[in-house]
Protein backbone atom coordinates (compact mmCIF):
# COMPACT_ATOMS: atom_id res chain seq x y z
CA UNK A 1 0.00 0.00 0.00
CA UNK A 2 1.45 3.47 -1.03
CA UNK A 3 1.50 5.77 2.28
CA UNK A 4 0.17 9.54 2.29
CA UNK A 5 3.53 11.52 1.01
CA UNK A 6 4.57 14.17 1.61
CA UNK A 7 4.28 17.63 -1.19
CA UNK A 8 5.85 20.68 1.03
CA UNK A 9 6.32 23.61 -1.36
CA UNK A 10 9.03 25.48 -0.15
CA UNK A 11 9.56 29.40 -1.97
CA UNK A 12 13.04 30.95 -2.71
CA UNK A 13 13.89 34.61 -2.49
CA UNK A 14 14.71 36.74 -5.82
CA UNK A 15 17.44 34.61 -8.15
CA UNK A 16 21.09 36.07 -8.95
CA UNK A 17 19.60 38.43 -11.95
CA UNK A 18 17.06 39.70 -9.46
CA UNK A 19 14.26 37.81 -11.34
CA UNK A 20 11.23 34.95 -10.00
CA UNK A 21 11.09 31.91 -10.08
CA UNK A 22 9.87 32.16 -14.00
CA UNK A 23 12.94 32.90 -15.50
CA UNK A 24 14.25 31.36 -18.84
CA UNK A 25 17.84 31.50 -17.38
CA UNK A 26 19.96 28.37 -18.43
CA UNK A 27 20.12 26.55 -15.69
CA UNK A 28 23.52 25.54 -16.35
CA UNK A 29 24.87 28.31 -15.89
CA UNK A 30 24.40 28.49 -12.40
CA UNK A 31 26.66 25.84 -12.00
CA UNK A 32 29.57 27.42 -11.27
CA UNK A 33 28.15 29.12 -8.19
CA UNK A 34 26.91 26.23 -6.78
CA UNK A 35 29.94 23.92 -6.55
CA UNK A 36 32.25 23.73 -3.57
CA UNK A 37 34.64 26.70 -3.40
CA UNK A 38 32.22 29.25 -4.78
CA UNK A 39 32.18 32.68 -2.93
CA UNK A 40 29.89 32.75 -0.44
CA UNK A 41 27.61 35.11 -0.94
CA UNK A 42 27.10 34.04 -4.89
CA UNK A 43 26.49 30.77 -3.62
CA UNK A 44 23.21 31.76 -1.06
CA UNK A 45 22.10 33.40 -4.22
CA UNK A 46 22.47 30.42 -6.26
CA UNK A 47 20.79 28.20 -4.05
CA UNK A 48 18.20 30.74 -3.91
CA UNK A 49 17.22 31.27 -7.19
CA UNK A 50 17.37 27.19 -7.60
CA UNK A 51 14.64 27.36 -4.98
CA UNK A 52 12.68 29.72 -6.71
CA UNK A 53 12.63 27.45 -10.22
CA UNK A 54 11.85 24.36 -7.92
CA UNK A 55 8.45 26.18 -6.63
CA UNK A 56 6.95 25.53 -10.81
CA UNK A 57 6.77 22.52 -13.47
CA UNK A 58 8.62 24.29 -15.86
CA UNK A 59 11.48 25.55 -13.63
CA UNK A 60 11.42 21.88 -12.25
CA UNK A 61 11.70 20.62 -15.81
CA UNK A 62 14.79 23.15 -16.68
CA UNK A 63 16.41 21.39 -14.05
CA UNK A 64 15.68 17.69 -14.89
CA UNK A 65 18.00 17.64 -17.25
CA UNK A 66 20.67 18.74 -15.63
CA UNK A 67 22.95 16.12 -13.85
CA UNK A 68 25.40 17.42 -12.66
CA UNK A 69 23.72 20.92 -10.84
CA UNK A 70 21.41 18.39 -9.45
CA UNK A 71 24.19 16.47 -7.48
CA UNK A 72 25.75 19.95 -6.60
CA UNK A 73 22.69 20.01 -4.98
CA UNK A 74 22.86 17.40 -2.86
CA UNK A 75 26.56 18.14 -2.04
CA UNK A 76 25.29 21.88 -0.50
CA UNK A 77 22.14 20.11 1.13
CA UNK A 78 24.44 17.77 3.09
CA UNK A 79 27.04 20.32 3.49
CA UNK A 80 27.80 22.02 7.27
CA UNK A 81 27.59 25.72 7.69
CA UNK A 82 28.24 28.41 5.92
CA UNK A 83 26.93 26.56 2.93
CA UNK A 84 23.34 27.32 1.94
CA UNK A 85 22.07 23.94 2.82
CA UNK A 86 18.43 25.19 4.19
CA UNK A 87 17.44 26.65 0.36
CA UNK A 88 19.97 23.37 -1.10
CA UNK A 89 17.03 20.80 0.90
CA UNK A 90 14.19 22.72 0.39
CA UNK A 91 14.50 22.64 -2.78
CA UNK A 92 15.57 18.81 -3.15
CA UNK A 93 11.89 18.76 -0.98
CA UNK A 94 10.72 20.53 -4.10
CA UNK A 95 11.95 18.31 -6.56
CA UNK A 96 10.83 14.79 -4.79
CA UNK A 97 7.36 16.10 -4.56
CA UNK A 98 7.41 15.64 -8.08
CA UNK A 99 7.64 11.44 -8.88
CA UNK A 100 8.54 12.60 -12.57
CA UNK A 101 11.98 13.61 -11.11
CA UNK A 102 12.37 10.49 -8.85
CA UNK A 103 14.79 9.05 -11.25
CA UNK A 104 16.71 12.23 -12.09
CA UNK A 105 17.71 12.64 -8.60
CA UNK A 106 19.11 9.47 -7.85
CA UNK A 107 20.85 9.29 -11.22
CA UNK A 108 22.70 11.94 -10.19
CA UNK A 109 23.48 10.57 -6.65
CA UNK A 110 22.59 7.16 -6.28
CA UNK A 111 23.65 7.82 -2.61
CA UNK A 112 21.66 10.27 -2.09
CA UNK A 113 19.00 8.31 0.59
CA UNK A 114 22.04 7.09 2.89
CA UNK A 115 23.34 10.44 2.57
CA UNK A 116 19.78 12.02 3.30
CA UNK A 117 19.39 9.54 6.41
CA UNK A 118 23.04 10.21 7.89
CA UNK A 119 20.81 13.59 8.03
CA UNK A 120 17.48 13.12 9.68
CA UNK A 121 19.24 10.66 12.46
CA UNK A 122 21.89 13.18 13.17
CA UNK A 123 20.50 14.51 16.20
CA UNK A 124 22.34 17.92 15.61
CA UNK A 125 21.23 18.36 12.28
CA UNK A 126 19.46 21.98 12.05
CA UNK A 127 17.51 20.61 8.27
CA UNK A 128 16.51 16.89 9.42
CA UNK A 129 12.89 18.05 9.09
CA UNK A 130 14.07 19.22 5.35
CA UNK A 131 16.11 15.97 4.72
CA UNK A 132 12.86 13.56 6.04
CA UNK A 133 10.32 15.40 3.75
CA UNK A 134 12.81 14.77 0.44
CA UNK A 135 12.49 11.13 2.03
CA UNK A 136 9.43 10.99 2.38
CA UNK A 137 8.73 12.37 -1.13
CA UNK A 138 10.75 9.87 -2.78
CA UNK A 139 9.63 6.91 -0.93
CA UNK A 140 5.96 7.44 -2.21
CA UNK A 141 6.65 5.31 -5.73
CA UNK A 142 7.70 1.96 -5.80
CA UNK A 143 11.17 1.66 -7.38
CA UNK A 144 12.77 4.96 -5.48
CA UNK A 145 10.83 3.27 -1.57
CA UNK A 146 12.52 0.01 -3.08
CA UNK A 147 15.71 1.51 -3.12
CA UNK A 148 15.83 3.62 0.36
CA UNK A 149 14.50 0.23 1.82
CA UNK A 150 17.69 -1.41 0.21
CA UNK A 151 19.91 1.02 1.47
CA UNK A 152 18.14 0.98 4.68
CA UNK A 153 18.45 -2.74 5.67
CA UNK A 154 22.32 -2.76 4.14
CA UNK A 155 22.90 0.05 6.60
CA UNK A 156 23.10 -1.43 10.18
CA UNK A 157 27.19 -1.67 10.32
CA UNK A 158 26.62 2.19 10.24
CA UNK A 159 23.49 2.16 12.00
CA UNK A 160 21.13 3.94 9.58
CA UNK A 161 18.43 1.23 9.66
CA UNK A 162 14.64 1.08 10.41
CA UNK A 163 15.58 0.96 14.40
CA UNK A 164 17.02 4.30 14.58
CA UNK A 165 14.98 6.24 11.93
CA UNK A 166 11.89 4.41 14.52
CA UNK A 167 13.72 5.43 17.81
CA UNK A 168 13.78 8.62 16.20
CA UNK A 169 10.47 9.51 15.71
CA UNK A 170 9.51 8.22 19.15
CA UNK A 171 11.90 9.86 21.19
CA UNK A 172 10.30 13.64 22.08
CA UNK A 173 12.88 16.67 21.13
CA UNK A 174 15.51 13.87 19.28
CA UNK A 175 16.56 17.02 17.76
CA UNK A 176 15.99 20.38 19.09
CA UNK A 177 16.27 21.87 16.53
CA UNK A 178 14.07 20.11 14.21
CA UNK A 179 10.72 18.10 14.53
CA UNK A 180 11.14 15.56 12.62
CA UNK A 181 7.15 15.27 11.96
CA UNK A 182 7.65 13.58 8.30
CA UNK A 183 9.36 10.60 9.65
CA UNK A 184 5.56 9.11 10.01
CA UNK A 185 4.84 9.65 6.64
CA UNK A 186 7.94 8.01 5.81
CA UNK A 187 7.58 5.06 7.99
CA UNK A 188 4.20 4.81 6.47
CA UNK A 189 5.48 4.81 2.36
CA UNK A 190 8.58 2.21 3.58
CA UNK A 191 5.30 -0.30 4.78
CA UNK A 192 4.67 -0.47 1.09
CA UNK A 193 7.37 -2.80 0.62
CA UNK A 194 7.52 -6.71 2.39
CA UNK A 195 10.84 -6.23 4.20
CA UNK A 196 9.86 -3.58 6.23
CA UNK A 197 6.24 -5.18 7.24
CA UNK A 198 6.97 -9.01 6.36
CA UNK A 199 7.97 -11.60 9.16
CA UNK A 200 11.60 -10.83 9.02
CA UNK A 201 11.17 -7.49 9.96
CA UNK A 202 9.30 -8.29 12.71
CA UNK A 203 12.25 -10.31 14.44
CA UNK A 204 15.04 -7.50 13.75
CA UNK A 205 13.29 -4.05 14.00
CA UNK A 206 10.46 -2.45 15.28
CA UNK A 207 8.65 -0.89 12.39
CA UNK A 208 6.34 -3.99 12.18
CA UNK A 209 5.16 -3.76 15.56
CA UNK A 210 4.99 0.30 15.07
CA UNK A 211 2.54 -0.38 12.43
CA UNK A 212 0.05 -2.96 14.15
CA UNK A 213 0.33 -3.89 17.81
CA UNK A 214 -2.00 -1.60 19.23
CA UNK A 215 -1.31 -3.02 23.14
CA UNK A 216 1.98 -2.35 22.64
CA UNK A 217 2.01 1.15 21.29
CA UNK A 218 -0.55 2.37 23.60
CA UNK A 219 1.31 0.39 26.92
CA UNK A 220 3.95 1.58 29.13
CA UNK A 221 7.02 0.11 26.91
CA UNK A 222 5.81 3.19 24.70
CA UNK A 223 3.40 4.99 25.86
CA UNK A 224 3.09 6.73 22.64
CA UNK A 225 -0.97 8.35 22.96
CA UNK A 226 0.43 11.31 24.96
CA UNK A 227 2.78 11.68 22.15
CA UNK A 228 0.79 12.27 19.59
CA UNK A 229 -1.68 14.13 21.98
CA UNK A 230 0.75 16.99 22.97
CA UNK A 231 1.14 18.72 19.35
CA UNK A 232 -3.29 19.29 19.20
CA UNK A 233 -3.39 20.68 22.66
CA UNK A 234 -4.01 23.41 23.54
CA UNK A 235 -3.64 26.42 26.58
CA UNK A 236 -7.51 25.28 27.58
CA UNK A 237 -7.72 24.76 31.32
CA UNK A 238 -9.50 21.76 32.52
CA UNK A 239 -11.09 20.91 36.17
CA UNK A 240 -9.41 19.07 38.62
CA UNK A 241 -11.61 15.93 37.93
CA UNK A 242 -10.79 16.28 34.31
CA UNK A 243 -7.07 17.42 35.10
CA UNK A 244 -6.42 13.83 36.72
CA UNK A 245 -7.99 11.71 33.74
CA UNK A 246 -5.34 13.38 31.62
CA UNK A 247 -1.92 11.72 31.29
CA UNK A 248 0.90 13.38 33.00
CA UNK A 249 2.15 14.84 30.21
CA UNK A 250 -0.55 16.75 29.40
CA UNK A 251 -1.88 17.74 32.93
CA UNK A 252 -1.69 21.62 33.83
CA UNK A 253 0.08 22.78 30.21
CA UNK A 254 1.91 26.14 29.83
CA UNK A 255 -0.76 29.26 29.27
CA UNK A 256 1.09 29.86 25.98
CA UNK A 257 0.69 26.32 24.63
CA UNK A 258 0.38 26.33 20.81
CA UNK A 259 -1.08 23.80 18.91
CA UNK A 260 0.59 22.31 16.03
CA UNK A 261 0.14 24.78 13.51
CA UNK A 262 0.42 22.62 10.52
CA UNK A 263 -3.34 21.37 9.52
CA UNK A 264 -1.90 18.26 7.92
CA UNK A 265 0.08 17.23 10.59
CA UNK A 266 -2.84 17.79 12.84
CA UNK A 267 -5.33 15.40 10.75
CA UNK A 268 -2.43 12.68 10.59
CA UNK A 269 -2.47 12.82 14.36
CA UNK A 270 -6.05 12.71 14.38
CA UNK A 271 -5.98 9.45 11.97
CA UNK A 272 -3.20 7.91 13.33
CA UNK A 273 -5.17 8.07 16.80
CA UNK A 274 -8.61 6.93 15.00
CA UNK A 275 -6.45 3.53 13.65
CA UNK A 276 -5.52 3.04 17.50
CA UNK A 277 -8.58 2.91 18.38
CA UNK A 278 -9.91 0.24 15.84
CA UNK A 279 -10.03 -2.28 18.34
CA UNK A 280 -11.70 -2.55 21.70
CA UNK A 281 -8.94 -2.99 24.27
CA UNK A 282 -7.89 -0.05 21.79
CA UNK A 283 -10.75 2.04 22.36
CA UNK A 284 -10.77 1.26 26.27
CA UNK A 285 -7.17 2.82 26.92
CA UNK A 286 -7.84 5.72 24.61
CA UNK A 287 -10.91 6.85 26.56
CA UNK A 288 -9.05 6.14 30.23
CA UNK A 289 -6.43 8.24 29.06
CA UNK A 290 -8.59 11.37 28.51
CA UNK A 291 -8.27 11.79 24.96
CA UNK A 292 -11.79 13.22 24.41
CA UNK A 293 -10.67 16.48 26.32
CA UNK A 294 -8.22 17.26 24.08
CA UNK A 295 -10.16 16.38 20.81
CA UNK A 296 -13.44 18.00 22.10
CA UNK A 297 -11.15 21.55 22.43
CA UNK A 298 -9.66 20.98 19.43
CA UNK A 299 -13.39 20.69 17.74
CA UNK A 300 -13.93 24.21 19.02
CA UNK A 301 -10.86 25.89 18.04
CA UNK A 302 -10.13 23.79 14.31
CA UNK A 303 -10.06 26.43 11.87
CA UNK A 304 -9.74 23.18 9.18
CA UNK A 305 -13.08 21.94 7.69
CA UNK A 306 -11.35 18.82 7.08
CA UNK A 307 -9.78 18.57 10.42
CA UNK A 308 -12.92 19.09 12.01
CA UNK A 309 -14.38 16.28 10.14
CA UNK A 310 -11.71 14.38 11.15
CA UNK A 311 -11.72 15.11 14.84
CA UNK A 312 -15.41 14.74 14.66
CA UNK A 313 -15.12 10.87 13.46
CA UNK A 314 -12.65 10.04 16.43
CA UNK A 315 -14.74 11.85 18.74
CA UNK A 316 -17.77 9.43 17.80
CA UNK A 317 -15.57 6.32 17.98
CA UNK A 318 -14.98 7.58 21.40
CA UNK A 319 -18.78 8.19 23.10
CA UNK A 320 -20.57 5.74 21.10
CA UNK A 321 -21.66 2.81 21.54
CA UNK A 322 -19.52 -0.35 21.62
CA UNK A 323 -19.67 -2.48 18.65
CA UNK A 324 -21.72 -5.96 18.65
CA UNK A 325 -20.30 -9.07 19.43
CA UNK A 326 -17.64 -10.24 16.94
CA UNK A 327 -17.44 -6.64 15.19
CA UNK A 328 -15.11 -5.55 18.09
CA UNK A 329 -12.37 -4.99 15.63
CA UNK A 330 -13.52 -1.83 12.98
CA UNK A 331 -10.39 -3.08 10.87
CA UNK A 332 -11.94 -6.68 10.34
CA UNK A 333 -15.59 -5.91 9.77
CA UNK A 334 -16.73 -6.77 6.25
CA UNK A 335 -19.47 -3.74 5.08
CA UNK A 336 -21.93 -4.93 2.75
CA UNK A 337 -21.52 -3.49 -0.54
CA UNK A 338 -24.00 -1.51 -0.45
CA UNK A 339 -23.23 0.87 3.01
CA UNK A 340 -20.02 0.55 1.12
CA UNK A 341 -21.92 2.74 -1.65
CA UNK A 342 -23.48 4.72 0.97
CA UNK A 343 -20.53 5.74 3.16
CA UNK A 344 -18.75 6.64 -0.38
CA UNK A 345 -21.76 9.53 -1.28
CA UNK A 346 -21.10 10.69 2.70
CA UNK A 347 -17.52 11.14 2.08
CA UNK A 348 -17.99 12.64 -1.24
CA UNK A 349 -20.45 14.97 0.34
CA UNK A 350 -18.05 15.87 2.71
CA UNK A 351 -15.57 16.66 0.36
CA UNK A 352 -17.86 18.76 -1.81
CA UNK A 353 -19.01 20.62 1.10
CA UNK A 354 -15.44 21.46 1.82
CA UNK A 355 -14.66 22.53 -1.64
CA UNK A 356 -17.61 25.14 -1.37
CA UNK A 357 -20.51 26.29 -3.39
CA UNK A 358 -20.31 26.31 -7.26
CA UNK A 359 -17.26 23.57 -6.82
CA UNK A 360 -17.33 20.66 -9.48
Amino acid sequence: MRGPGVGLGFSGERGLSGQGADTDTDAAELLPFLVPGARADLQAAAAQHVLALTGSGSGRMLLAGQTELLRALVELAVAPAPAPSRDASRALVNLAADPGLHRQLLAADPELPGRLLRCVLDPQWPWAEEAAAVLANLSREPAPCAALVEKLMAAEPERLGLERLVNALCVPSYNAAAPLHYLGPLLSNLSQQAEVRGPTAAASYPVHRLLGHHKWLLGPQVDILPFLLLPLAGPEEFSEEEMDRLPVDLQYLSPDKQREPDADIRKMLIEAIMLLTATAPGRKQVRDQGAYLILRELYSWEPEPDVRIACEKLIQVLIGDEPEAGMENLLEVQVPEDVERQLQQFDQQEQQELRGPGAS
